[in-house]
């Protein structure tokens, strides 16, 4: 059962109606008749501009139909997708250009001044797509659109599940690093996770694609993040995969109405958040407004990368009762660690997630945690994994190691086993803060922050202290009736005293970046730490 991302999309486009929506984008949308031809020719387009198979091609851009149709055709070319942050300046683009030896680079025109000014710098490129744009693109470029003009016939070529997919991530320190993937092992996560689900698993791609066009309740997904992170562009391919509808969002930062007046149009059945940040400003929307998005055919709200406040999950069940809320813990180097669901039947606490059968939560000397032990450990996950850091050697033997015969992805989530085998996160070891030799992890303080009166969101870090060497500090995003001295009684209900903040910052300035991320550099410029 080891499938190229090419292959699946091949097979899914001969079987579902020519006439479903694929994508939609605002006003924009594209069926998958459309997405085939289009995709085809632009395949075709890169393979005679002298792309070969595993060559990497760059993606430097904001959400758009544009974006994913140019995805299907790297993947049936067989290129590397490697994403670029649309937030990096000239000298970043140029360092992920040179690190992952892009020679293909698709961009948003929007982004031209920031592309022109690495031409020069960047001489393994050998192929520049702009789209977007009302004028023509640049001297060195080619329109997308006169590339996705033909016949739209398939390619007649082999591929390999062993095709590799590039997930640059920014990490906590250092330079970005392009975690790889292949696409069987991708795959292989996305079929584990069907089957959990009770759903049948497919033998080969027919199969596969028979599946997704007969499936009536097929996936429309309303996708949150951008998607040139990895949230955004799997859950993106996910619809996909399912013979679906993948909808992006115009805006470039999260807006609220914009993700439900999506939901309303598409009848979407699935959401895709992250966290608090993009999941509260819904709820007080919909409790604002009630009534005014028809939001009842929502069945899954999936968030992944950051913590998820029990009180937001229910509030969204409130107005979705038919919803499930799914917390998936997960990082670019460990898909698939833990989830935790809520629905209206039954609640967990924020940060537990159950454990998967691929999970471990390992001592410093590589055993296993008991359960109900109190014992901190690390996260550990087996196979599936990525290959490696590309040109990162030492990163990828601290990261991915062999223990008791297995190799694993560890990649720094502290956390602890209850009593029940459920996971409790504590959060990643590199961000730990010690104060007078006590660990304090920063996503506990900021989760009990967010319980918090008036408190929307919360940013925590270390700060330099001349007696404990360090002391906790934190910045929070507050609604106009926040009150310092009510938080912090709150706080004490919850947390010892040790990791109370010594430098409590409020703010009414939004804590997170456009991709919903901690924006840490903010906090500490405006809590004054450097």
């Amino acid at each position: 059962m080891s499938f190229n991302f090419g292959d699946m999309i091949e097979a899914i486009e001969r079987k579902v109606p020519a006439d479903r929506i694929a994508l939609a984008h605002g006003e924009e949308t594209v069926d998958w008749g459309e997405l085939r031809r289009r995709s085809n020719n632009l395949a075709r387009a890169l393979i005679e501009r002298g792309l070969q198979p595993g060559e990497r091609v760059a993606f430097y851009a904001y959400n758009s139909a544009d974006y994913l149709v140019a995805l299907m055709a790297c993947w049936k070319a067989r290129g590397t997708h490697v994403n670029v942050n649309y937030r990096y300046v000239a000298d970043e683009l140029a360092y992920i250009l040179a690190d992952s030896d892009a020679t293909v680079l698709f961009y948003d025109a929007r982004l031209r001044d920031a592309v022109a000014a690495v031409v020069d710098r960047s001489p393994l490129v050998r192929t520049w797509i702009e789209w977007g744009g009302e004028a023509a693109p640049a001297a060195f470029a080619e329109p997308l659109a006169a590339l996705t003009v033909g016949d739209g016939a398939a390619l007649d070529i082999a591929r390999d599940p062993a095709d590799r997919f590039f997930l640059y991530t920014g990490g906590t320190t250092g330079m970005p690093k392009g975690v790889v993937w292949t696409h069987a092992d991708l795959n292989a996560i996305g079929l584990a996770v069907a089957a959990s689900q009770g759903l049948p698993i497919p033998e080969n791609v027919e199969q596969a694609a028979d599946f997704a066009a007969a499936n009536p309740d097929y996936p429309r997904t309303v996708v949150g993040p951008p998607i040139m992170h990895g949230t955004g562009l799997l859950s993106a391919y996910g619809a996909l995969l399912g013979g679906g509808l993948a909808v992006t969002l115009p805006s470039r930062s999260f807006v609220a109405e914009e993700a439900l007046s999506a939901i309303d149009r598409w009848r979407a059945n699935r959401l895709v958040v992250v966290g608090d940040a993009f999941a509260r400003p819904i709820l007080e929307t919909l409790d604002a407004q009630p009534g005014r998005w028809d939001v009842s055919s929502m069945r899954v709200i999936i968030s992944s990368g950051v913590m998820w406040t029990q009180s937001v999950k229910d509030g969204l069940i409130r107005h979705m009762p038919d919803a499930l809320c799914q917390d998936n813990f997960s990082s670019s180097e460990a898909i698939g660690m833990g989830v935790s669901v809520t629905t209206r039947d039954g609640t967990v606490e924020t940060a537990k997630f159950m454990v998967g059968t691929r999970c471990r939560v390992l001592d410093e000397h590589d055993r296993d945690v008991a359960p109900g032990s109190g014992v901190s450990g690390i996260v550990a996950l087996a196979p599936p994994n990525p290959v490696e850091y590309h040109k990162d050697a030492a990163k990828s033997a601290r990261t991915f190691r062999v223990i008791d015969g297995v190799r694993y992805s560890i990649p720094g989530d502290f956390a602890q086993v209850a009593a029940d085998g459920t996971l409790v996160l504590l959060g990643r070891g590199s961000a730990c803060i010690n104060s007078a030799g006590e660990k304090i992890f920063p996503e506990e303080v900021e989760e009990a922050l967010k319980l918090c009166p008036a408190v929307r969101d919360a940013l925590v870090f270390g700060m330099p202290d001349p007696k404990w060497g360090q002391a906790v500090a934190a910045v929070v995003h507050v609604a106009p009736d926040y009150d310092e001295g009510a938080a912090r009684d709150d706080l004490r209900a919850r947390l010892a005293g040790y990791k109370q903040p010594k430098l409590l910052v409020a703010t009414e300035q939004t804590l997170r970046a456009p991709n919903g991320k901690a924006d840490y550099a903010k906090a500490k410029a405006l809590a004054g730490v450097g």
